[in-house]
C-alpha cells in the first residue's frame, strides 16, 4: 500500500511556515556572578536566537535572558528573565547578524558585533549606520549599565577600512583592564584616481592638498585578492586597538606582511596580543569551511612591535583560547592542505579533557541521544544546545563535576521545546561489503540517519529521499534540520548518509576518500540505499536524490552510475566537472586533492591530472542519466561557480533529459537567503511529487 503524502502547494507552504518558526540557538554568554544579601549566588545567561521571517524575507535575531541560582556546584533554580526581544533590522549577509533599526532622519543602523567586558560592567557594540544615499559609517559604542557613554565614528577616523564581523577573522576583545578594545579591520589602502582626474580650481588648505596628493594615479582597477566564499572583499586584515578613554584608534605594527591576522585576544597583563596568522602568499585560497590552510599562532608585543611565532609554522591552527587561569593557550591543529577538514589534535566536542593525562570523558553519557554543542563555559557553568532530527534546538545548563564524577553531571533545561510529532528516526551503522573495502584503509564503518513518518509506520510503503552531505569531509549529525524534518512531515522517508570520508569516524576515514571520490563515496551511498530498501517499508519505485555541493556531486554521480535506482534528482550548486571547476573556484586545491593528486600553487596539472579529474566527475556519466534533474544555483557562488551547474544543464538538455534550472541572485554557495531557501524548498518538493508520481 502506498503512503499518503501532502500534494497541495498551499498545505506544503503552510507546513514549511510552521517548521520554519522553530528558531536556531546561535550563541550564549554568562554574566558576572552576584551574591545576594542572604548569601545565595546567581548569574544571568544571555542568549541570541535566529529565525527566518518569510514576510519580511530576512533573517531576524532576538535575545532572551535567564537567571541561574546556584551554589557553585548545582543549580538551585533557573528560569527565563522576561520575554524575547527582537534585535531589529535587516541584513544582506549569508551569515545572520544581530542588528537594530532606528527611525531618525532615515538613519538605519546595524549591530554587527557586541561584547561584554570581563566584569560585566561595560559592553562594546560595533554598529553600521547608513545616514542615506549610499553613505555608510561604522561606530564603536561603549555602554555602561543603562546608558551609552561613548560613540566613536571609526569611518571618520580613517585609520582602517571596514571592521571584520565574520567568524573567521573577526573579534571584539576587551583588555583585562577594561581600558582597551581589540578588533580586526581591513587595512587602509591609499586612495586611487585616474591619470586623467580633473581637478577644479579651489582655495584649499594645506591639509586638503595633502589628502589630494595621497591619491595614487592609475590604480583604481587593480585586482586585490580576497579570502573567497563568504569572505568577499576581505583581503588584508589588520589588528586594531581602541583606547576607550581617549577614543584613539591605533593599528598594531609588527605583524609580518605575508600574514593575515585574526581570532585575536589579549595576553595576560595586556602587554601583547595573541592571534592566528594565515599565510596569504602567493595568493589566498578560500577559508570558509577550510581548516587546512597554513597558519600559526603568533604573539605581538605592544611595547616593541615585536612579533613572535608560538606554534609550528608548517601546520594549520585555529580557534585559540586562553585558559581561565591565564596560564595556557589551547588551540586546534591539523595538517596543511589535503582534506579541507580533518581530525584535529583537540576536537571541539562536548567532552571534558584532563590536560595532564589526556584522558577524555563524555559529559552526556546518560543524556538523551541527539546532537550536543557547547556554547560557552564560565566558572564551571556549561551552557549547551541540544537537538535531534525530530526536536528543534533547546537550551541546557549544568555544572562541570569534579574529576572522576563526570557521569553525575545533571543537565537542566532552560528552554524546553516540544518535539515535532510524527517523526521517528534512528542511526544505522554500516560496513561496506568486502569487494568495496579500501585496500589501504580496511574495516572502516560508516553510518546513516533514517527519518520516517511515524504515523502508520510499517503499514505502507514510503517514497524515499536520499540526502548525502557535502564537503565531502563534513558530517550529518543527529540534529534538527529543517528540510529533512519538513520532507518527513510531508510523507517522505529521508536518508542522511555519512559515507566513508565523513568527519567523526577518525582520520583514517577522512584519508580514505581522496583519490577515490566518484567511486568509494558513490558506492557507500548506493549500498546504504539498497540496504534500507530491503529492510524498511520503502517504495523502491519512488526514490529520489537531494544534495548540495559535494552532495550534489554524489547525486549527479548516482543518477548516472545507477540510473535504474532513482526517479528524480535535486542538485544545489553541484560539482559536476572537477577539471573545469579548478580555474574558477576559490578552492582549486580541492579539485586536485580529492582527485588524489598533490596540490602546489606554483604548478599546473598535467594532462593526466585533467583527464583523471574529468574521469572522477559526474559529467563522465551524463549520457546515462534518465532521472529528471532540478538544479539550484547561487549567482554569487565563489566555491562552486554557477558555470558548473550551467554546464550540466546544457548537457542534460542536449540529451533530452527533463531539466529545470533556478538561478538565485545575491546568493552564494549556501543558498541561505530567506527567499532562496523558501523558494528552493517549495520547488524541490513539487519536483519530487511530480516525478515520483506521489
Amino acid at each position: 500500500m502506498e503512503s499518503p503524502v501532502l500534494r497541495s502547494p498551499e498545505e506544503i507552504a503552510a507546513l514549511y511556515r510552521e517548521l520554519n518558526q522553530c528558531p536556531s540557538l546561535c550563541s550564549a554568554c554568562i554574566g558576572p556572578e552576584v551574591t545576594t544579601q542572604y548569601g545565595g549566588k546567581y548569574c544571568n545567561v544571555y542568549t541570541e536566537w535566529s529565525q527566518q521571517d518569510l514576510e519580511r524575507a530576512e533573517n531576524v535575531k532576538f535575545c532572551r535572558q535567564y537567571l541561574i541560582f546556584h551554589d557553585s556546584q548545582a543549580i538551585v533554580y533557573s528560569g527565563p528573565s522576561g520575554t524575547c526581544s527582537e534585535i531589529k533590522g535587516e541584513s544582506n549577509s549569508t551569515r545572520p547578524l544581530a542588528f537594530l533599526t532606528l527611525s531618525l532622519h532615515s538613519l538605519t543602523s546595524l549591530r554587527l558585533l557586541s561584547r561584554e567586558s570581563p566584569s560585566g560592567a561595560l559592553k562594546a557594540v560595533l554598529r553600521k549606520a547608513s545616514p542615506g544615499k549610499g553613505e555608510e559609517k561604522q561606530f564603536l559604542e561603549i555602554w555602561d549599565q543603562n546608558r551609552k557613554v561613548k560613540s566613536i565614528n571609526l569611518t571618520v577616523l580613517e585609520k582602517h577600512g571596514n571592521v571584520y564581523e565574520d567568524d573567521q577573522f573577526g573579534c571584539l576583545s576587551w583588555s583585562h583592564s577594561e581600558t582597551h578594545l581589540l578588533y580586526v579591520a581591513e587595512r587602509k589602502r591609499p586612495k586611487a584616481e585616474s591619470f586623467f582626474q580633473s581637478r577644479a580650481p579651489e582655495l584649499s588648505s594645506s591639509c586638503a592638498d595633502e589628502r589630494r596628493d595621497k591619491a595614487v594615479k592609475g590604480e583604481q582597477f587593480v585586482y586585490h585578492d580576497d579570502w573567497g566564499e563568504a569572505l568577499v572583499g576581505k583581503s588584508i586584515p589588520a589588528l586594531c586597538v581602541l583606547d576607550v578613554e581617549s577614543g584613539n584608534v591605533s593599528v598594531l605594527e609588527g605583524v609580518p606582511e605575508h600574514i593575515s591576522p585574526g581570532q585575536a585576544f589579549w595576553s595576560p597583563g595586556d602587554m601583547g596580543v595573541v592571534f592566528i596568522g594565515w599565510w596569504h602568499e602567493p595568493f589566498r585560497l578560500g577559508l570558509r569551511h577550510c581548516t587546512n590552510r597554513r597558519s600559526a599562532l603568533f604573539y605581538v608585543d605592544l611595547t616593541g612591535a615585536r612579533c613572535e611565532l608560538l606554534s609550528d609554522d608548517t601546520k594549520a591552527v585555529w580557534s585559540p583560547r586562553l585558559s581561565p587561569d591565564q596560564c595556557r593557550i589551547v588551540y586546534l591543529e591539523n595538517g596543511v592542505l589535503g582534506p579541507h577538514q580533518q581530525c584535529s589534535c583537540l576536537r571541539m566536542e562536548l567532552l571534558v579533557v584532563e590536560t595532564l593525562t589526556g584522558s577524555v570523558t563524555s559529559l552526556t553519557m546518560g543524556a538523551p541521544l541527539g546532537s550536543w554543542s557547547l556554547l560557552t563555559i564560565d566558572r564551571d557553568l556549561l551552557v549547551a544546545r541540544f537537538s535531534t532530527p525530530s526536536c528543534p534546538p533547546t537550551l541546557k545548563v549544568a555544572f562541570l563535576p569534579r574529576a572522576g564524577q563526570e557521569a553525575q553531571v545533571h543537565w537542566v533545561c532552560l528552554e524546553d521545546v516540544t518535539p515535532v510529532p510524527e517523526i521517528s528516526w534512528a542511526i544505522r551503522p554500516l560496513q561496506p561489503p568486502p569487494d568495496q573495502e579500501n585496500p589501504k584503509y580496511e574495516g572502516i564503518d560508516f553510518e546513516a540517519i533514517l527519518l520516517q513518518p511515524s504515523k502508520g509506520l510499517g503499514l505502507r510503503k514510503l517514497p524515499l529521499v536520499v540526502m548525502p552531505h557535502g564537503g565531502p569531509h563534513s558530517v550529518c549529525t543527529a540534529s534538527w534540520m529543517l528540510y529533512p524534518a519538513a520532507l518527513c512531515r510531508i510523507g517522505f522517508a529521508v536518508l542522511l548518509v555519512n559515507y566513508r570520508g565523513s568527519l567523526g569516524f577518525g582520520q583514517d576515514s577522512v584519508a580514505s576518500l581522496p583519490g577515490h571520490v566518484g567511486c568509494q563515496d558513490v558506492k557507500d551511498v548506493q549500498y546504504c540505499v539498497e540496504q534500507v530498501l530491503q529492510e524498511e517499508p520503502l517504495d523502491s519505485a519512488r526514490v529520489a536524490l537531494v544534495g548540495g555541493s559535494h552532495g550534489g556531486f554524489l547525486a549527479c554521480h548516482l543518477i548516472g552510475q545507477y540510473p535504474g535506482t532513482y526517479q528524480a534528482c535535486v542538485a544545489r550548486n553541484p560539482v559536476v566537472n572537477m577539471a573545469s571547476m579548478i580555474s574558477g573556484t576559490d578552492i582549486p586545491d580541492w579539485c586536485l586533492t580529492e582527485a588524489g593528486f598533490p596540490y602546489a600553487p606554483d604548478t599546473l596539472p598535467d594532462a593526466s591530472h585533467w583527464a583523471e579529474m574529468l574521469h572522477k566527475s559526474p559529467m563522465q556519466y551524463v549520457a546515462q542519466v534518465r532521472a529528471p534533474v532540478l538544479l539550484m544555483l547561487g549567482e554569487e557562488d565563489r566555491r562552486v561557480p554557477p558555470k558548473q551547474g550551467l554546464e550540466y544543464y546544457r548537457a542534460l538538455k542536449a540529451r533530452g533529459v527533463p531539466t529545470r534550472l533556478l538561478l538565485y541572485p545575491r546568493n552564494s554557495h549556501a543558498l541561505s537567503g530567506v527567499e532562496a531557501e523558501a523558494d528552493g524548498f517549495m520547488n524541490m518538493v513539487l519536483w519530487l511529487l511530480q516525478h515520483l508520481q506521489c
